[in-house]
């Protein structure tokens, strides 16, 4: 092992090649180029090995990532590709778009004795890049077919990592979705320039050809009841995601030209998937942001690779409070983004209407509010403003209204639904929900965590209805 790994002494942390911030503004395609085999052997050879791996124990999947890291330091890809595989239904995806920074690179042994984090996340994408292009990745092999069916609402991550998991133990799988593709906030929340659509597409292309029925442009609800959908199927997984987004409640927020981010990123992502929108972009305007989050960091990019004259993020705290990834952040400002620190909307001036700045208010931290985070409080007097002729507020999600899915399925105070966080059942038998949902806003690595112990849950509760069905049927 030595001979392979512990290279950090004498091996420097290296990303892969990132496009200049000067080319990259001007399209959506990824900003980092992918290793070729022999960079992803170093890099990864720089892994310590450690008795209790951080990275690990801090990634939600629980991905074996010493493993597959040792495995390509010795060439041995395909054998590293599929460990990765085996704890994770979109490692491409991960390696994408999670932030390591704040989960295993963060984490890393080494990052902590100041050698620079092990690039796990870009090892992990060369994996299943390399793995799609050799072939190595497979049709969906389902076990033995099974009668009963199972009805997912929703195809974000946490809706297919629960279908791929049941069809691979032979359940007759129905995904249901209110767009017109699967995908979720994968396919009409990240954009292109983290997450190109091909990516995701392959994926669902995989599952719709394994057998999964996907079922869309389908409200639940509306287009078909939740009582008909449980007629219909044995199982039920909510897996609806949270879409309503908080709104910006400062005066002004009426005028034209604010906007929810969702509804930002999405008009964004429909474009680059061909699809005629009416919606006006941030070409030639002076864009202002509101949030610290991932979120408005997908939005402040995307507005400077809308054609934005000038692009502004205002948050409430300082850069060390960000919620937001700080990767994520640091491109952001190599496009030319500027922030806005410790800064707060206090209104939107308009003119007939239609905005033409932002008033905030300056802040500073004071006193840890119940989560243990200092509270900001606006500084008296040392408000300014900021022109802008679209205002994007990027301030998080909460769950829509449940009881235009169904008024039986038991909700929490805050509107998400209350779901056993073992066995992921609700109140209704048979009826189970993961991600976002059951979670709140999150990660994408959570929901797909989530998806597979529901499928877990949901697997071994099909199979005791079957079992009775025989025992029933031998009497």
């Amino acid at each position: 092992m030595a001979e392979r790994m512990l290279q950090f002494v004498s091996t420097e942390r290296e990303m892969p090649e990132k496009r200049d911030a000067t080319a990259r503004r001007d399209d959506f395609l990824e900003i980092y180029g992918p290793f070729i085999e022999a960079k992803a052997e170093e890099q990864a050879s720089r892994c310590s090995q450690c008795g209790v791996p951080f990275c690990q124990n801090h990634c939600p999947l629980e991905n074996n990532i010493p493993d597959w890291l040792k495995l390509t330091a010795e060439g041995r890809i395909k054998e590293a590709w599929e460990i990765s595989d085996a704890t994770n239904n979109m490692p491409e995806i991960c390696g994408r778009i999670c932030p390591q920074d704040r989960l295993c690179e963060g984490s890393c042994v080494i990052e902590q004795s100041g050698h620079g984090t092990v690039t796990i996340g870009s090892v992990e994408k060369y994996l299943t890049d390399t793995a799609w292009d050799n072939g190595w990745i497979e049709p969906l092999k389902v076990r033995r077919e099974r009668g009963a069916s199972v009805g997912i609402i929703g195809a974000g991550p946490a809706g297919l990592a629960c279908a791929e998991q049941l069809r691979i133990e032979g359940w007759q799988v129905t995904v249901y979705d209110r767009h017109d593709r699967a995908g979720g906030l994968l396919i009409y929340g990240i954009p292109n320039f983290k997450l190109e659509k091909e990516i995701v597409e392959r994926r669902t292309k995989r599952l719709a050809d394994g057998g999964i029925k996907f079922v869309l442009n389908c409200n639940i609800g509306t287009d078909i009841s939740f009582e008909k959908l449980r007629e219909k199927h044995q199982a039920i997984l909510i897996a609806t995601g949270v879409y309503k987004a908080r709104g910006l409640t400062v005066p002004g927020s009426g005028a034209h030209g604010v906007r929810p981010a969702l509804d930002f990123l999405i008009d964004s992502n429909k474009r680059g998937l061909g699809d005629v929108v009416t919606s006006e972009t941030a070409d030639g305007k002076d864009v202002v942001v509101i949030g610290g989050g991932d979120t408005a960091m997908d939005c402040v990019r995307t507005a400077v690779r809308q054609g934005a004259k000038s692009v502004t993020c205002l948050y409430r705290r300082d850069h060390a409070n960000m919620p937001g990834s700080r990767r994520e952040t640091a491109n952001a400002q190599e496009e030319g983004v500027r922030f806005e620190w410790l800064a707060s909307p206090k209104s939107v001036a308009d003119t007939n209407g239609v905005a033409n700045s932002v008033r905030a208010d300056r802040m500073r931290l004071g006193p840890k509010d119940p989560s243990g985070r200092q509270s900001p409080e606006a500084v008296p007097g040392a408000d300014f403003d900021v022109t802008a002729d679209m205002v994007i507020a990027a301030l998080g999600f909460t769950p829509e209204n449940m009881n235009d899915l169904s008024e039986e399925v038991t909700t929490t105070r805050w509107g998400t639904v209350r779901a056993n966080p073992l066995t992921f059942e609700t109140n209704l038998p048979g009826v189970y929900a993961a991600g976002d949902i059951v979670r709140g806003a999150s990660l994408v690595v959570w929901a797909i965590r989530e998806g597979r112990d529901a499928a877990a849950a949901m697997h071994k509760y099909l199979r005791a209805l079957e079992r009775a069905e025989m025992k029933e049927a031998a009497e």
